[in-house]
């Protein structure tokens, strides 16, 4: 039988733990709020602008290269791994992280091999992940959320393109959760660069490659449009996994105040258990004294 005290203190402790479980989970609520309004206002734009790059990108042709959508032969990989800085938010880093390390160790094992394999970590829980298992991790962008903006996201897509464009990297992927909703989120992997000019929006009217008129003219749409299109779609990246992030937070913190409300019933029966059984010895032995004297 439990000690009334050691049930006591334990009881307690759930309460206190429940209190800091409901507290981040209205703080998640709150910052899921912002980033969901983000996410939303970026998305048409983002869609949009990348369906205009993909079909520039196939209307090219031979007169023009398209630097970013030179497919070469598959020597040096960068893949960018998305997590977030802090924990207690239910699957959310282990879902990237180990899809990442499936894809290392699937599609570019030849490549893992031979040591040409760079992570290139947004978020501190996957450069935790990848540097446990000596990966190469650039850590120079690994703390973007603690304030993200077009700015700083920007440098990073950067490292990527100009990584690509110099052949330091032949394929750039990413891999970050994508939100969908509070409850759900969807682990994704995407090919960054080369660019590929199939346009997998989904809908066929919108997969119909369009004849633009180019104003003032081709180059300059190559030299701007281009760079500007993958900058604002690794933005969105960003974007999706940091409201994924709130919502699984959110959603783990609140599973954490209901399991701590069970098991404070489950102490509190127990505790009213104990408590009886503690009475219940007590009248018995003064039951057992008043006969002893009785007798005596």
């Amino acid at each position: 039988m439990p000690n009334l005290k050691e049930v006591k203190n334990r009881i307690v402790s759930v309460k206190s733990t429940q209190q800091i479980t409901k507290a981040m989970k209205m703080v998640a609520a709150a910052k899921l709020r912002k980033a969901q309004d983000r996410i939303i206002q970026i998305r048409p734009y983002s869609q949009k602008l990348n369906n205009i790059l993909q079909n520039v990108s196939a209307t090219l042709g031979d007169e023009i290269e398209n630097a970013y959508a030179v497919e070469r032969e598959v020597k040096k990989v960068l893949i960018v791994v998305i997590t977030s800085d802090r924990g207690l938010c239910g699957g959310f880093n282990a879902n990237v992280s180990k899809k990442a390390l499936s894809l290392i160790e699937g599609k570019y094992q030849t490549q893992l091999a031979s040591g040409n394999v760079e992570i290139l970590s947004i978020g501190k829980k996957g450069y935790d992940y990848f540097k446990r298992r000596d990966f190469n991790v650039n850590t120079e962008y690994l703390e973007l959320f603690s304030d993200l903006n077009f700015d700083s996201v920007r440098a990073a897509a950067e490292y990527a393109m100009n990584g690509f464009l110099a052949k330091e990297f032949d394929v750039v992927d990413i891999i970050y959760n994508e939100f969908k909703n509070v409850a759900t989120q969807e682990t994704i992997v995407e090919q960054f660069l080369p660019i590929t000019s199939e346009v997998s929006s989904g809908n066929k009217e919108q997969d119909v490659q369009m004849d633009y008129i180019f104003e003032p003219n081709k180059m300059d749409i190559v030299k701007e449009l281009i760079p500007k299109s993958l900058k604002i779609s690794f933005y969105k990246f960003l974007l999706e996994s940091n409201a994924a992030e709130h919502g699984a937070r959110m959603t783990a913190m609140d599973k954490a105040t209901d399991n701590a409300q069970e098991l404070i019933k489950e102490l509190q029966l127990t505790y009213n258990r104990t408590r009886q059984a503690a009475i219940t010895t007590e009248i018995l032995e003064i039951v057992g004294g008043a006969e002893a004297l009785a007798n005596g």
